[in-house]
């Protein structure tokens, strides 16, 4: 592929949509096709910042941070269901008056993606779904009570602090000479800010369940699918589930790759989706 063309005007943007303030990077590249990447649970628009670049040349692109997640607001009045979040996102590209895009949604952005598209199919093109979560059921009543407690949120963010990032990239990488300092500064700058962690409760008190085996059959959108066959997050069983369910799908699973598929194989990944779109 050619390379990546230098940006003469800062990408980054942000739009107020439905009283949420957005942060997203746009990719600028008029007459071509709008690609609209959906990063996952405790991620950002940087999970994307190897592949974005491999396909700048040809795509006009929209990375978003989906709130709470990176630079996006963290507010305590929004109602955090995938619904809502789909519906975030068909505002925005509303806003910015495209009438077609392709999603690209990894992990969790791969079922906010199918929920725009059935909230919305006529506004999308195609779906490419990166280790996309599947079949997940809403959080325990117990845990959901739990949210209501007072300083639930502190007890979240040693719960995560605990861990730390390079834990958790360990856990979602297969090949760990990958992570690096500027990786691990860039997954765990979003959470700096304390008010994430509010937000975050807000959001595992709202999110619904993923989407059922009924509801994933009446996805027309083609969807391609790919996966790593060593994804200890969402295991490739469950692509094979999603790839069942999906009327018009295809699917990919790559060895020796962990979750973390658009850091991990972004060639492959890059390769697929020019293919596919095309």
């Amino acid at each position: 592929m050619a390379k990546p063309f230098m940006e003469a005007v800062s990408p980054i943007k942000r739009a107020a949509i439905h009283g949420v303030e957005l942060y997203y990077e746009h990719y600028e590249n008029p007459g071509r096709d709008t690609l609209v990447c959906v990063h996952g649970f405790l991620s950002s628009a940087f999970s994307f910042r190897k592949l974005i670049p491999l396909l700048r040349n040809h795509y006009d692109i929209i990375a978003v941070d989906l709130p709470p997640f990176g630079q996006s607001e963290k507010s305590r009045t929004f109602v955090y269901t995938y619904a809502n979040l789909a519906k975030l996102l068909i505002g925005l590209l509303e806003k910015l008056n495209i009438s077609r895009a392709a999603l690209v949604g990894h992990s969790m952005g791969g079922q906010i993606s199918l929920s725009a598209s059935l909230l919305k199919p006529e506004l999308f093109s195609k779906i490419v779904l990166l280790c996309s979560s599947g079949y997940l059921k809403r959080s325990h009543p117990s845990i959901i009570f739990g949210t209501h407690i007072p300083c639930f949120d502190l007890y979240l963010k040693y719960w995560l602090s605990k861990d730390g990032v390079l834990k958790n990239l360990l856990n979602v990488v297969h090949d760990r000479t990958l992570i690096d300092q500027e990786m691990i500064d860039g997954y765990e700058k979003p959470f700096t800010d304390r008010q994430i962690f509010k937000a975050m409760t807000r959001f595992i008190r709202h999110r619904e369940g993923d989407l059922d085996s009924e509801d994933l059959k009446r996805v027309q959108n083609p969807a391609l699918l790919i996966w790593g066959e060593e994804d200890r997050v969402v295991p490739v069983s469950v692509g094979e589930r999603l790839h069942r369910d999906l009327p018009d799908s295809i699917l990919y699973s790559l060895k020796d790759t962990g979750h973390l598929v658009p850091e991990e194989r972004p060639e492959f990944v890059s390769e697929r989706i020019f293919e596919f779109i095309q």
